[in-house]
């Protein structure tokens, strides 16, 4: 019985050393929140400097999410030790950027405050025509603010790729006026102005299911907390939008959802390409599944839950099975700065396949029919302002070259005024393109475009890919005056 007992002893000392053992974690006292250190990429194999914004255990082993410096937040992911460089290891210093180190809580759905007046202070900068001012971290990107130039006249000139002769510098400068135009700070999405917290910068769903699709968030949105815990993935319904926890739900909810399309009007339709009108109002549940959607794949922007006073274009593929959404843009009923866009999104399934130059051109088509001219909401998200530049130029150079030369080669003389209004881009946009495109410059004291040889041909080759494009005729909708409120 003795030696039974000593054998019993024996066998559980041994496991519970090899617990011990096992659940022992190697961790490093030097790895703090804060620390920057080059950190492998999975893409690419290459080793930017990153910052380790939080830090988790997990199976007995740590975890660091990191962010990498001078890139998107997109890109930021939790890695282990192994792909950590510790020979750089750079502490953290009060100067640098940190996170913070206490959970805030996330925001209750109050709107936002006012803008500071640093805010304020910061965006009345004048600067001249090719020198943009210069943002701090990140890549180098110009100017998104307003231009004004002293003459409407441009005279419209078609140059070869060498001129014989160098025009000469100008000696009045096009000036920029740069603005304070301030993001609007209240509805269904609103400019991140708490965008350091812990909370929001650190991704919380790992996948979603979207029909046929599986995606990987970009970025946090706020899902309820119960259903990001502990599933890796979030399924949701291709109609409704609606979100559930496991396939189970979602096959019982799919024998009762009896939709087909978005809640909405279809309003335009040609070949598989449809584009249906929803009322925030009308259809709440639905434009807030959205805009939760969204949240996933924009950064810049704060969800609250006052759809209301916005209208959404969802744009949809048609087949046997329904109409499945592809992307989608909202919309003021009243905006008091005539925007046209207020928030844009492509899903990433569909993305590079022209569907962003289709929504941005299909709310310009908007515009021309309200005979207003428009413009997105600022600030754009990188991929954002990407596609607005290519449309606008685009659509700026394709309709110049649409006007017939004179007898002497020559093409006529346009105004601002009238690119305008054929293209329904605001003013200062219009401008900032040809600046930013180098088309304008000061000659013989008036402006003119130049259409050198090299634009000419690239905007062939860049329209050679836009197969699809928006139709007007197949647009069946009449705009509304939303300043009744009876019609809300």
């Amino acid at each position: 019985m003795k030696k039974w007992k000593d054998r019993v002893h024996w066998a559980l000392r041994i496991m519970d050393e090899m617990t011990n053992d096992d659940s022992e974690v190697k961790h490093d006292d030097n790895l703090i929140e804060g620390c920057r250190m080059p950190v492998r990429m999975l893409q690419n194999e290459e080793w930017p400097l990153a910052e380790i914004v939080s830090i988790k255990e997990e199976k007995n082993l740590q975890h660091f999410y990191v962010h990498f410096i001078d890139y998107n937040k997109r890109l930021d992911e939790w890695v282990t030790i192994d792909r950590l460089d510790l020979t750089k290891l750079q502490p953290p210093s009060k100067d640098q950027k940190t996170p913070l180190k206490e959970l805030k809580k996330p925001s209750s759905g109050s709107r936002a405050a006012s803008p500071e007046r640093e805010q304020l202070k910061n965006a009345k900068v004048n600067n001249g025509v090719g020198n943009p001012p210069k943002q701090k971290g990140g890549r180098k990107r110009k100017l998104e603010g307003e231009f004004s130039t002293p003459t409407n006249e441009v005279e419209v000139a078609q140059l070869p790729k060498q001129p014989s002769a160098p025009l000469p510098e100008v000696n009045e400068p096009l000036q920029s006026l740069v603005t304070p135009v301030l993001p609007r700070q209240t509805g269904s999405m609103v400019a991140d102005k708490n965008n350091d917290d812990l909370v929001t910068r650190i991704k919380n769903i790992h996948m979603i299911e979207l029909g046929r699709h599986r995606i990987k968030p970009w970025y946090f949105a706020p899902y309820p907390y119960e259903l990001t815990l502990n599933n890796s993935i979030i399924y949701l319904c291709e109609f409704c939008l609606k979100y559930m926890k496991s396939r189970n739900c979602l096959v019982r909810h799919k024998a009762k959802c009896n939709l087909r399309h978005p809640p909405g009007n279809e309003i335009y339709r040609k070949g598989s390409v449809s584009f249906f009108e929803i009322d925030g109002r009308k259809n709440k549940f639905y434009s807030q599944n959205l805009c939760l959607l969204a949240k996933l794949f924009l950064d810049h922007k704060t969800l609250y839950y006052d759809t209301d006073p916005f209208l959404f274009y969802v744009m949809t593929e048609f087949d046997s099975r329904g109409f499945h959404i592809v992307g989608y843009f909202s919309k003021e009923k009243e905006s008091t700065e005539d925007y046209n866009v207020a928030c844009i999104l492509t899903l990433p399934p569909f993305q590079r396949k022209g569907f962003g130059k289709l929504l941005i051109e299909f709310s310009y088509v908007l515009s021309q029919f309200e005979g207003k001219t428009g413009s997105p909401e600022k600030p754009l998200s990188d991929l954002g302002l990407l596609s607005y530049r290519s449309y606008w130029c685009q659509a700026i150079v394709e309709f110049i070259l649409k006007f017939p030369k004179n007898a002497d080669g020559d093409r006529p003389q346009l105004t601002i005024n009238e690119i305008c209004e054929a293209t329904s881009i605001r003013r200062e946009d219009v401008i900032y393109t040809l600046c930013n495109m180098n088309l304008i410059n000061y000659y013989k004291g008036q402006y003119i475009i130049m259409l050198a040889e090299d634009v000419v041909d690239s905007h062939k080759k860049s329209m050679m890919k836009r197969k699809v494009r928006i139709d007007p005729k197949c647009l069946h909708w009449t705009p509304k005056d939303w300043s009744k409120r009876g019609k809300w």
